[in-house]
């Protein structure tokens, strides 16, 4: 592509044709597949009735998870598509949806008590930006859940034009990048874990190292803290 690339535009219109496609298999993923164990992880971590942002909401299933499971939650997504859909899966406005950039996201600071961002940072631009922006809106002592994709996973071919000196809206940024990245940026790593595709059993990887581990995962989900304000 041309030096005018313009990413943020570009991310939005894929993700825009993706939409339908994502609504399809959301909820088989949130409820069944590589999503399944977020939720209850946020349950165990962060008290009922808090406020949660969920930052790349896609078709909204996963914030509708996290209301029913009686959080305020928040759904922000890139693409108009998918927030449209998000809402549409509501017969009534008790969540709120909005169309928003993460690299400026319309909150106040210190906005929430938590935030879930799932497989969000591998889309942006300046991860390191987004990065700050999370810290920014969330409260002092508040959690991020954050989902990175590892090696094992599929959707990085995304990435793969960049090979032949193309762009693309997928970076490369692996789990123990990120990990590292969140501590420049004064988070602290209190919890995670990986999950794994089919044919990786638990003895493979349960006395490895935490890098190690990541380096077999489909997914790395981090629970972080703000430490400070």
């Amino acid at each position: 592509m041309a030096e005018s690339f313009d990413w943020h535009k570009e991310a939005e219109v894929q993700w825009d044709g993706r939409a339908g496609f994502w609504n399809e298999r959301s909820k088989t993923m949130w409820d069944d597949g590589s999503r399944k164990d977020i939720i209850p992880f946020i349950e165990e971590n962060v008290q009922k009735e808090s406020s949660i942002l969920d930052i790349g909401c896609g078709d909204g299933y996963g914030t509708y998870r996290l209301h029913e499971s009686g959080y305020d939650a928040t759904g922000m997504d890139l693409s108009n598509e998918m927030i449209s859909t998000a809402r549409k899966r509501l017969e009534r406005d008790e969540i709120q949806f909005t169309r928003g950039d993460i690299s400026k996201m319309p909150f106040e600071a210190g906005s929430f008590d938590a935030i879930m961002a799932i497989n969000v940072l591998e889309w942006t631009e300046q991860p390191a930006g987004a990065l700050e922006e999370l810290f920014r809106v969330l409260k002092k002592g508040g959690t991020l859940f954050c989902g990175i994709l590892g090696p094992a996973a599929g959707p990085r071919t995304n990435s793969y034009p960049r090979l032949h000196g193309e762009k693309a809206i997928c970076n490369t940024m692996m789990p123990w990048e990120f990990e590292k990245l969140a501590m420049d940026y004064n988070f602290t790593y209190t919890d995670g874990f990986g999950v794994y595709k089919k044919g990786v059993q638990p003895h493979h990887h349960q006395d490895l190292s935490r890098d190690l581990k990541q380096a077999l995962s489909f997914l790395w989900v981090f629970m972080l803290r703000k430490e400070e304000g």
